[in-house]
């Protein structure tokens, strides 16, 4: 039987290596089928052209085009990243799930991205949607990850305040209790 962390570590890598192989295989499918600066929709889509296309871009810097020409950076900034990743996940709590989650998508959208660093000095992005910069799956895994995380922390916020509630609230009706059950102030009515 697989111990806890090894489970863990398992989970964390299925869901990375799932969404890697989706990036990385989008990916291939545009630098085979687009040729570079080309766009592509189905007809049957056509009226979505102006909003939202398949393009054959690069990008050597950040998620979504931001600090062009910073590849070594960024991939240094990878390796950190996925090394933190890869040693903080098993001190997570179990109940953790969104951290958790947010970790696995965050590993593999810095992982889907380093690859495309190391293997072409650039990474290949291809969603269009309106003015927003072009990006892939690796950026959106990162931005779903960062969306998973605030949500984790909202939800572990809102579940302290209505404990905290509670507690007030067992708190109260024990100091009435004990006034109610006290013999002097009984005899002093």
């Amino acid at each position: 039987m697989l111990n806890s962390k090894v489970k863990d570590y398992l989970v964390l890598l299925g869901v990375a290596g799932g969404v890697i192989a989706l990036d990385q295989w989008t990916k291939w499918l545009v630098r085979e089928n687009i040729e570079f600066g080309g766009q592509w929709l189905p007809e049957w889509l056509a009226c979505l052209s102006p909003y939202a296309r398949i393009v054959h871009w690069y990008n050597s810097g950040a998620a979504f085009g931001m600090f062009q020409n910073g590849n070594l950076i960024f991939t240094v900034l990878a390796f950190i990243v996925i090394g933190a990743i890869i040693y903080y996940y098993p001190r997570v709590e179990t109940e953790d799930w969104t951290l958790k989650a947010a970790m696995g998508l965050q590993l593999a959208g810095a992982s889907g991205n380093l690859i495309d660093r190391l293997m072409m000095g650039k990474v290949t992005d291809f969603i269009s949607v309106g003015k927003f910069p072009v990006f892939n799956v690796a950026d959106a895994s990162i931005s779903v990850g960062v969306a998973v995380l605030l949500l984790g922390v909202w939800i572990k916020e809102w579940q302290e305040k209505k404990l905290a509630g509670k507690e007030k609230a067992a708190e109260n009706t024990e100091e009435k209790t004990q006034i109610e059950a006290s013999p002097q102030l009984k005899e002093n009515k």
